[in-house]
């Protein structure tokens, strides 16, 4: 994450962690259900670290799509 990222206002970034795919997908559902996201297509893991994580990026200020 850098400046450029969170320098305007009501523009999120959201790191989900958790112990699978499935638990970082439905987060970022539950995410989009609410607000404009950029989802994610992939989880990243950490070596030697346990879990998975995804990034949301999320737009307040727009309505998800109907």
């Amino acid at each position: 994450m850098n400046e450029a990222q969170v320098a305007v206002p009501e523009l999120a970034v959201v790191d989900v962690a958790a112990a699978d795919d499935a638990s970082t997908f439905a987060v970022q559902e539950l995410l989009a259900a609410r607000w404009a996201t950029a989802p994610a297509d992939r989880t990243t893991r950490e070596a030697g670290e346990p879990g998975v994580r995804r990034r949301c990026f999320l737009d307040l200020r727009q309505e998800p799509d109907s």
